[in-house]
């Protein structure tokens, strides 16, 4: 079997007194689609960050590619190909979408974000830069302040600055957090198309969306994992009813609720 994409090992977050990853192990193949889900407080945002480099965990390791990343910084992990979305967007409002995204494809090319400048004029980022916007519907938007996008949009240029980076695997944190029903749809679909060329780990509350997108599911629980399985062993999991979901009822074969 082909050593994994991406593989947690043993990951131990402290905040104080809290542990807000407990020993947490974890293993994504490339090509997969694996959705993190739980309760708020499950330390979701705090793995991704681990895997980010934007925290650095207390003890365990984390290898990408066949390599040790524990103590690299975010930007190195960047360039071995680990691109992030954000669950609160991170744009650059005064600036078109176009701007945005040519910025993330000239530091992916190692360039300083004082020179950005040279994103507005070199044509290779400029073409790179549509060629993201088309990728997540976006190209007849291209010139258009990011304060005036809508949110939904907001949200699929964030994919398009992730893309722009030449990403090995998207970690993407709510990319659905706040959106209606139409523009979740549209996520989903995106997200569809996505998953066919790269690997995803997916922190999602829509549990609609992820039981509609993810290979595997790991539920996380205080910073633990109770389960990790495909999306019909996690709807029929005990633990993960009675831990997760509470008094709420579990997402079912059909989407909505899990009873």
């Amino acid at each position: 079997m082909a050593d994994p994409l991406l593989r947690v090992d043993n990951l131990v977050r402290r905040f104080g007194g809290i542990l807000a990853t407990d020993n947490l192990s974890l293993e994504v193949p490339r090509g997969e689609l694996h959705a993190i889900i739980g309760p708020n407080g499950a330390g979701k945002t705090t793995l991704i960050s681990q895997l980010t480099g934007q925290l650095m965990p207390n003890s365990g390791t984390v290898h990408f590619a066949g390599r040790d990343i524990t103590r690299l910084p975010s930007y190195r992990r960047s360039a071995l190909g680990l691109a992030r979305s954000f669950q609160i967007t991170s744009l650059l409002k005064d600036f078109t979408a176009i701007d945005n995204v040519a910025l993330a494809a000239q530091a992916h090319d190692g360039h300083s974000f004082r020179f950005w400048g040279d994103a507005r004029k070199e044509r290779h980022l400029r073409d790179a830069a549509r060629a993201a916007l088309e990728r997540v519907g976006l190209a007849a938007r291209a010139d258009v302040l990011v304060s005036e996008l809508s949110h939904g949009e907001q949200r699929e240029l964030e994919l398009a600055v992730a893309l722009a980076t030449k990403p090995q695997l998207l970690l993407l944190d709510e990319p659905m957090a706040g959106l209606g029903v139409t523009e979740s749809a549209r996520m989903v679909t995106l997200l569809k198309e996505l998953r066919k060329e790269f690997t995803i780990v997916l922190v999602e509350h829509d549990m609609e969306a992820v039981f509609a997108l993810a290979d595997r599911i790991t539920v996380l629980v205080y910073g633990r994992v109770i389960a990790c399985d495909a999306p019909d062993a996690i709807r029929r999991h005990e633990e993960v009813k009675r831990a997760y979901l509470g008094e709420q009822h579990a997402v079912t074969r059909h989407g909505g609720q899990i009873g």
